[in-house]
């Protein structure tokens, strides 16, 4: 994943997008405690009934936050995923871009809190959190299956081994994230690295 998301630098267009930079860059430099409707008031000049007006709880608030970081790592690995060379170093880049930085990465922060809300969340907040993670997970089976085509990975059911690697990739990022001691992040890429020559990468003469 990327680094500590950057305040921005100038007013963005939309007062919504302006309340969704200024919450994410402030998970990432002081962390999510940190975050309150009238610090971020305080940060794009507006009170905090003007924020609720547009996000009407905290709860939507930080889902919103991590689909728009969402969107702005989608077209990083969009991008990743669309450059000309072999499907297994394009699966590294995506794996890269999946894991958190390391303890505390903000956007993986975001994620185990939304995550953690949402044990009694509607149908309708579901279906949004379900979105995020099947725009992985079609990148992922699709990187496959072209793989397989071209010969350069292993055929394999492109759904189901896709579905394993994401949770794989999940257990690994939460142990990074929280920062468990005995692993980093350099450690992971090295276990998923094994994990994916093995399965998908062919064997001589197979």
């Amino acid at each position: 994943m990327p680094g500590p998301a950057r305040r921005p630098r100038r007013r963005l267009t939309q007062p919504r997008e302006q309340v969704l930079a200024a919450a994410m860059a402030t998970i990432a430099e002081a962390g999510l405690d940190r975050l309150t409707m009238a610090g971020l008031g305080r940060e794009v000049g507006m009170s905090s009934g003007h924020i609720l007006y547009y996000f009407g709880t905290k709860d939507e608030l930080l889902l919103q936050t991590l689909q728009w970081s969402e969107e702005q790592l989608g077209a990083q690995r969009r991008a990743a995923l669309a450059r000309r060379v072999p499907a297994r170093e394009r699966l590294d880049a995506l794996v890269e871009l999946y894991l958190p930085q390391g303890h505390r990465d903000p956007r993986w922060t975001l994620w185990l809190e939304v995550w953690n809300r949402s044990q009694n969340a509607d149908d309708e907040t579901r279906e949004r959190q379900l979105e995020l993670e099947l725009a992985w997970h079609r990148d992922l089976v699709a990187l496959m299956v072209e793989g397989a085509s071209q010969g350069e990975l292993r055929a394999v059911d492109a759904e189901r081994f896709a579905t394993r690697t994401r949770a794989l990739l999940d257990g690994f990022s939460t142990h990074l994230v929280v920062g468990l001691p005995g692993l980093d992040r350099a450690q992971v890429l090295r276990h998923v690295g094994e994990f994916l020559d093995e399965a998908l990468m062919p064997t001589a003469g197979g």
